[in-house]
């Protein structure tokens, strides 16, 4: 959510960052906010007139009564009608002062839900597109290969080793949910534990367990509606809601708080199980794992001052490609256009493995700067020798299996079909070095 102050300042800014996200029909909404804005300070403005007065005409009450009480009776019946006169010119006033009360509340209402569906500044540098076809790679990490024997599909591979059933998930839980079993399970369980100690010992992040649930007003604090109504479970005659990513919750730990600048920057890696409807274009994958219904993540998010914002932008991606590249899978960043940008975002860049099984990479992992947009909602705040400020928020994946399954196995695998574990991985999989067919 931008700044209200800067859409009044620079109304043409905000609707060429409009345009830039290729999202016209929503320029009508920065007159209304303009509109809207305007009618709200007006109204607060000669609430303040109301209270002013009716507080001179109380005042002037006060004198009048002990008057009153002295006077002749010729002097009470002119002093009782002034008196009578201010009392009544306060009612009137507490009545209108009621009406503007409540024009400000509802415009104030109006404001706040359109402010919400105006988009974020885009950083100058994101790459302008329409959608992810205008992505733009920047890097490649590791030399992406393809051996001379056939890779099979993931699912294939993992039920090579007695390691998934979809059947069974199908018959409990429907499509899109998943059995994981011996070694598969194991190797899962030990990306995950890995990807934690390797935040908590390389990079120095605060381990967490967030809560999976979360409230109504933090979703819509931390995401923009369109992306809420694709992903997330709400739990029925509840103000609950299932998490779709870990970062939500995070970000939600801070929401009304007030943090002395002296303890930025927050950087916290979390655990947790995540659940998606995958409502909209793309939708749960019928055969493989890539996207379906529940996943686990660890996660990294970074509260910081926000000159401080674009340098940990860098370094939360770099965590995601150091992990990847200890585990022999190479990986490219690929930088997402304006188009492809979710509202609430300054800039984003994907991490994508590669798939020698597809000859081309995929999104593992997707770190985001999302400016003071989430603070503004949450009302996090930071305070220093200059004041309070709005904080800026950040948040990148660090492994999600199993995504990470897919490509660790394809870049893994070996021609008789055992698949090596790298050294790092070794001594959470009790020193194995492969993991056999069965």
């Amino acid at each position: 959510m931008i700044d209200i102050k800067f859409l009044r300042e620079n109304p043409d800014a905000v609707r060429e960052n409009i345009r830039k996200k290729f999202q016209d029909a929503k320029l009508p909404l920065v007159d209304d906010a303009i509109r809207l804005d305007a009618e709200k300070r007006a109204a607060q403005q000669e609430c303040e007139q109301l209270k002013a007065a009716r507080n001179k005409l109380s005042k002037a009450n006060g004198p009048l009564y002990g008057q009153l009480k002295k006077a002749d009776e010729a002097q009470k019946s002119e002093l009782q009608k002034q008196i009578d006169e201010n009392n009544a010119k306060v009612k009137a006033d507490d009545e209108r002062r009621a009406e503007l009360e409540k024009k400000q509340a509802e415009a104030e209402e109006k404001l706040r839900e359109i402010m919400y569906v105006i988009p974020n500044i885009i950083d100058p540098s994101v790459p302008i597109g329409p959608d992810d076809s205008c992505n733009v790679e920047v890097e490649r990490f590791g030399e992406p290969g393809v051996p001379d024997f056939e890779i099979p599909h993931h699912v294939d591979i993992m039920q090579s080793f007695d390691g998934i059933d979809k059947d069974s998930a199908g018959r409990v839980a429907g499509m899109g949910f998943y059995y994981l079993l011996g070694d598969i399970a194991r190797l899962h369980e030990a990306v995950l534990a890995y990807a934690r100690d390797f935040m908590i010992d390389q990079k120095g992040f605060t381990y967490v367990i967030p809560p999976f649930m979360m409230h109504g007003n933090v979703v819509k604090g931390v995401m923009s509606f369109p992306e809420m109504e694709a992903m997330m479970y709400k739990i029925e005659g509840e103000d609950l809601y299932l998490i779709g990513t870990s970062e939500h919750s995070m970000i939600g730990k801070f929401i009304d708080k007030i943090i002395p600048e002296e303890q930025l920057p927050k950087t916290l890696t979390s655990y947790s199980p995540c659940f998606r409807k995958e409502k909209g274009a793309h939708g749960i994958e019928e055969r493989g794992v890539y996207r379906i219904h529940q996943f686990e993540k660890q996660e990294m998010i970074v509260v910081c001052k926000p000159e401080d914002s674009k340098m940990w932008f860098d370094k939360l991606w770099q965590n995601t490609v150091d992990l990847f590249r200890t585990l022999d899978i190479p990986v490219r960043t690929l930088e997402c256009c304006s188009g492809d940008l979710a509202d609430l975002k300054v800039k984003s860049i994907d991490v994508e493995a590669w798939s020698p099984r597809q000859k081309k990479y995929f999104e593992v992992g997707s770190c985001s700067n999302l400016g003071d947009a989430q603070a503004r909602r949450l009302k996090i705040r930071v305070v220093g020798e200059g004041g309070k400020y709005f904080a800026h928020t950040l948040n990148n994946t660090v492994v999600a299996p199993p995504r990470m399954l897919i490509a660790f196995l394809e870049n893994n695998l070996c021609e008789d079909g055992s698949v090596k574990i790298p050294k790092a991985l070794q001594p959470y999989m009790g020193g194995k070095e492969k993991i056999e067919v069965k």
